[in-house]
């Protein structure tokens, strides 16, 4: 603990330019569906995180050869020798992340077998795998409870089905998709998730072979197909990383352009961003020319000067507002004339990271109340998943210790915008989704260091 840790000097606004790579949610679920494909993979713009580093070393345990292509951030995978893999290894590679359960349908279709072990992730909430098992159990596969994990099989093979989640859940929803699209016959999955993450891994399925109809009202149709070949992509960029530097831009008064982020998938986002009171300015991409290198295009988010003014969200499934941008912009929301009402709709324990805020001078109290209006899960099961942040308020430095993945970058953001010199602890945390973060800081002029 004593090296994870980063000290940070508190009270610079960020400015200056950064770039976002692929989608952190849609690259490891496409380097799983390379296991599908009976050709070579290729993608581009695969940031350098923790979760594509464990996807690669499980890609690896099974038999796929993973290699790194000619442009940064390309991976190339050929899934020729698609082999078993031992529980240990599994084990030891999949502590830290969720991602092999959804091994499960390829490997049934590439092996007749797959292994489940206890999963890892954040700990935001239970999150069961309820939807994943049952689901699969549907398409035809048995699951075996053994002390070390789940075992998978489908003796009599798989073959499509009627589905309907109880809630739109985007793992299960992509757990569907990779295992359907070589079943036999059709499946059809209602209350579908239906993000951005979702539609770009079936683009990537199409492009391989499969055969997928996106309806209304979240119904998806998948027809199986014999056989899929490999493909080549490059996936939407990552649009909470692109919502947490915004964020970091507005709490410590900043001004950062985020080359790589779009507007289509975070208008959601830059409603309540404009609301609050933060500016942004969407560029286009300029192609080079001759005399002209050109210019990524992106977000520029920034600061205007003045008061913030208090909101009320609630965060919801796409295309509502996403939960994984209200930690970032919670920070920001303390520095907010008046009161601001969040209601957490999507995950029961998201709103513990406050304690650290209040511990720095924010006044955030959190209720177990729906402090909303949206249908909600967790109203009476006595989960405290609304908060109201009364601001604006002076935050001071702290010593923090990070419990997940979003807490972790908002914890930073606070630590960025706060007086004084803070350390944050467990900052490796934030290396699962933010690629090269302490770079970006100190390209954006934080004053940041490891001790």
């Amino acid at each position: 603990m004593t090296e994870d840790v980063l000290v940070v000097h508190g009270g610079t606004p960020l400015e200056g330019r950064i770039r976002v790579r692929g989608a952190k949610n849609l690259v490891s679920k496409a380097m799983v569906a390379a296991l599908l494909g009976d050709t070579p993979s290729r993608l581009y713009d695969v940031p350098k995180i923790r979760d594509v580093e464990v996807v690669r070393g499980l890609l690896g345990l099974h038999g796929v050869k993973v290699t790194d292509g000619d442009e940064d951030g390309e991976l190339v995978f050929d899934p020729a020798n698609v082999e078993s893999a031992s529980t240990d290894q599994i084990n030891v590679h999949a502590g830290s992340s969720r991602i092999p359960i959804l091994f499960c349908g390829p490997l049934l279709h590439r092996l007749g077998h797959a292994f489940i072990p206890d999963l890892g992730g954040c700990h935001i909430g239970p999150r069961p795998i309820d939807f994943h098992l049952q689901a699969l159990r549907e398409f035809g596969a048995t699951v075996e409870k053994r002390p070390e994990g789940l075992h998978l099989s489908a003796p009599n093979g798989l073959h499509g089905t009627k589905f309907a989640l109880p809630y739109p859940s985007v793992g299960a929803t992509e757990q569907v998709l990779l295992t359907a699209v070589m079943a036999d016959g059709v499946t059809e999955l209602r209350n579908a998730a239906v993000e951005p993450e979702i539609i770009d891994l079936i683009c990537i399925l199409q492009k391989m072979g499969a055969i997928i109809k996106v309806h209304t009202d979240r119904v998806i149709e998948i027809q199986g197909v014999p056989k899929l070949h490999g493909y080549t992509h490059r996936p939407i960029p990552d649009r909470i990383e692109a919502a947490s530097w915004a964020a970091a831009a507005l709490a410590t008064r900043g001004h950062v352009e985020v080359l790589g982020a779009q507007q289509a998938d975070m208008m959601t986002f830059l409603n309540i961003f404009r609301s609050v009171g933060g500016e942004y300015e969407v560029t286009d991409t300029r192609p080079p020319k001759l005399g002209d290198p050109g210019q990524e295009g992106g977000i520029r988010f920034w600061h205007p000067g003045g008061e913030l003014n208090a909101v009320a969200l609630e965060t919801d499934v796409h295309p509502g507002f996403m939960t994984d941008w209200q930690q970032p912009l919670v920070v920001a929301l303390t520095q907010a004339r008046g009161l601001s009402i969040v209601h957490e709709t999507v995950y029961e324990q998201r709103l513990g990271y406050t304690e650290a805020l209040n511990k720095m001078g924010a006044n955030i109290q959190v209720y177990r109340d729906c402090l909303g209006g949206t249908p909600c899960r967790f109203g009476r099961r006595n989960f405290k998943h609304s908060a109201v942040i009364a601001g604006p308020s002076k935050l001071h430095a702290a010593d923090l210790v990070i419990p997940d993945l979003r807490a972790g970058f908002s914890h930073l953001i606070a630590a960025l915008a706060a007086e004084g010199t803070s350390r944050v602890y467990g900052v490796d945390l934030i290396n699962r989704g933010y690629e090269d973060f302490e770079a970006k800081l100190a390209d954006l002029g934080a004053h940041v260091e490891r001790p």
